[in-house]
């Protein structure tokens, strides 16, 4: 498949798969639905067809254009940051190495181009930093621009790692889960809670704080202690926190966990770890 393929099916079923607090094919949020994100992987896949080729900067500004003019509104800022360097990555090299060399050639004007993306997309919850804030002209390279953001964002944290933890911690997790379950939803449930069990999702700590951050995190370990999806206690403690997570509207959207979680797909679909056709739905009727 194609980059731009890798990256649309990725996205797809991210977007899809039943996850807790986040928009999936049984739940909308008041001004976003699943068509939003659909319509948003469909528009922004054109522009990764080209990202082994162009710039990671302009990949992400033509990817940020592309879906503003979809959909009007920011769906998937975090996932086009995540996987711009990843997919930049020639088709025979692997990725581990590949994407090293991608973020040390990273320059000031990717860094240009990414602050005008995330200027169009304005995320929620964006605050001033207290170096190269995004409103201005960033006189850094974007990897030196994003390590200076890695204490307080997990998003930055994957260029500041060369994506350790995509590499290290979510893919491993994804398959494995893949393995027990059989299916691509339960994999991708599973992997986000293995996400939210071990860091704060970013952008609940940018909108809520991080003391809240960091309580959902320790009740995503609760619900992993008894069990997670493998027992009836586990997936009743899922649907409670999924109640939970909605109950501010979309505040406490674990959205950068979904990001990665993204990111960790497409890094198993590239490196052809599973087929696009594995099998996706999850026949669990207590869930969600």
């Amino acid at each position: 498949m194609r980059v731009g393929e890798l990256f649309q099916t990725a996205c797809i079923w991210e977007a899809v798969a039943r996850k807790v607090g986040n928009v999936h094919r049984a739940a909308d949020f008041a001004t976003t639905g699943l068509t939003d994100f659909l319509l948003s992987s469909a528009a922004s896949a054109r522009a990764f067809e080209s990202a082994t080729v162009n710039p990671v900067g302009l990949t992400v500004e033509l990817a940020t254009r592309a879906t503003r003019d979809a959909v009007g509104q920011n769906t998937n800022l975090g996932i086009l940051l995540l996987l711009a360097p990843l997919a930049a990555v020639p088709a025979r090299t692997p990725l581990v190495a590949g994407v090293r060399e991608i973020l040390a050639g990273l320059s000031i004007d990717d860094a240009v181009r990414t602050y005008h993306a995330i200027r169009l997309a304005n995320p929620g919850g964006l605050g001033d930093a207290p170096e190269q804030d995004v409103r201005q002209r960033p006189t850094v390279t974007l990897l030196e621009a994003m390590k200076m953001a890695a204490d307080r964002d997990l998003i930055a944290r994957q260029y500041a790692t060369d994506f350790a933890d995509v590499f290290d911690v979510g893919v491993p997790a994804f398959l494995a889960a893949f393995q027990k379950y059989g299916t691509v939803e339960a994999a991708i449930v599973d992997c986000q809670l293995r996400w939210m069990a071990a860091f704060p999702d970013s952008l609940i700590a940018r909108k809520r704080g991080v003391t809240v951050a960091e309580d959902i995190r320790g009740r995503t370990n609760a619900m992993l202690s008894l069990g997670g999806l493998d027992t009836l206690a586990g997936r009743r403690a899922g649907v409670e926190l999924d109640g939970d997570l909605r109950s501010d509207g979309n505040k406490l959207n674990p959205g950068t966990t979904a990001d990665l979680v993204a990111a960790c797909l497409f890094v198993a679909l590239r490196e052809d770890k599973l087929k696009p056709s594995a099998p996706f739905r999850w026949p669990a009727p207590d869930w969600l």
